[in-house]
Parts: structure tokens; C-alpha cells; sequence
């Protein structure tokens, strides 16, 4: 079950610039290699984290760590306060309607930079650091394996590559709908992440008092 309940978390990480800078890097000179430098830049951040993340909370308080079941709820607890610090963030963002303006020279980027740039947005951006360490921090007090995070990273992951996934099989005319679920996405993700984190902090409530 575990590995059901993080999945939908992967939402949250692609809300954003995540998910609008692929659009952009799918219509640059150099999109087949760029776009698999973002999506590769991004693997290695998000795993990284979700891996130290369970590790810490397996050795303190999940799966028999050494400070047994009583910080089992303390680790809930830090979930839960990620998870509502991640909804306030997402919440004050929401009139963000413009893209950052570095965003419009994604289309002549270079794979290098596409690589850092995925790296950097989905690994210390704030409201996904907060989810990778969530998820890596919940499986551990559940005592669950952390390969139960592959699904959450591999949607995750799917996401990003879908716009350049769109590029290669619909070709131009993926070019001209880009735009469109662009400026949806700009409007609308974040009703869609608030929605994914009340699922999960009902979930987590639910481990912190049942």
C-alpha cells in the first residue's frame, strides 16, 4: 500500500517551473539531448534525497531503528509538517502567472545545462525537497523498503519526459499544443498539489493517531 500512496506525491514535484522548463527544453535546438539531461539530472537529485531521507528515518525511529516505536510518531509528525509546509508554499505561489524570464532562453540551452537545472529544480527546490524527504521520511516509519519509492520516482520522471515524448511521436503539431498545456499547467497545478498533499496528510494523520 505503500507504494500506492506515494505516488500521487509525484504531482507535486512537476508543479511548477519542473514542469514547464521540459516544455520549454522540447522545443530547443537540442531537444532529444536536452530533455534526457533534465529528466537524468532529475532522477539522480530525487533519488538521492529520498534515499537519505529513509535512511536517516529508518535508522531513528522506522523499521526496529534506535529509537524504537515511540519515534515511529515523531517521524509522522516530521512528515506532517513537511506536508503542511509544502501546501502553505504551494498556496503563496499560486498567483505566480508569468514564467521566470530565464525560462524563455531554455530554447537554446545546452545539455549541460539542462542536466544542473534538473538537478538543482527538482532537488533543492523548496516544495520538492520537502516531498522527497516526506516520502523517503514515510516509508521509514511505516517500515516499509525503500524500493517502495521507485514508483513515486519513475512517475515522477515520466512526467518530465513527456513533453519531449509528445515532440518525438506527434512532432509539430505537439509543438503547437506545448503551449496550451503550458499555460494550463501554469494556472492550474497548484489546486491539483493541494489536493494531492490534504490526500496525504489525511493518510498521515491517520498513521500519527491510529
Amino acid at each position: 500500500m505503500s507504494l500506492v500512496q506515494v505516488l500521487p506525491l509525484a504531482i507535486v514535484m512537476i508543479a511548477g517551473p519542473q514542469i514547464l522548463s521540459p516544455i520549454f527544453l522540447a522545443t530547443s535546438e537540442e531537444w532529444r539531448k536536452n530533455s534526457a539531461a533534465y529528466v537524468f539530472g532529475a532522477s539522480l537529485s530525487i533519488s538521492l534525497i529520498v534515499v537519505v531521507a529513509y535512511l536517516l528515518g529508518n535508522r531513528f525511529g522506522g523499521g526496529g531503528g534506535l529509537l524504537g516505536a515511540s519515534a515511529k510518531q515523531l517521524l509522522y509528525l516530521v512528515v506532517l509538517v513537511l506536508l503542511l509546509y509544502a501546501a502553505v508554499e504551494t498556496y503563496r505561489k499560486r498567483n505566480v502567472s508569468e514564467p521566470p524570464e530565464w525560462m524563455g532562453k531554455l530554447t537554446s540551452a545546452s545539455p549541460r545545462f539542462s542536466f544542473r537545472l534538473g538537478f538543482l529544480l527538482l532537488g533543492v527546490f523548496p516544495t520538492d525537497i520537502v516531498t522527497s524527504i516526506s516520502v523517503g521520511t514515510y516509508l521509514a516509519a511505516n517500515g516499509d523498503p525503500v524500493t517502495d519509492a521507485a514508483g513515486f520516482v519513475l512517475l515522477t520522471l515520466f512526467i518530465l519526459a513527456l513533453p519531449s515524448l509528445g515532440v518525438f511521436v506527434l512532432g509539430k503539431r505537439a509543438e503547437a499544443t506545448l503551449p496550451k498545456i503550458r499555460d494550463w499547467m501554469n494556472d492550474n497545478s497548484w489546486i491539483i498539489s493541494e489536493l494531492v498533499i490534504g490526500l496525504f496528510v489525511v493518510l498521515t494523520l491517520q498513521n500519527l493517531l491510529g
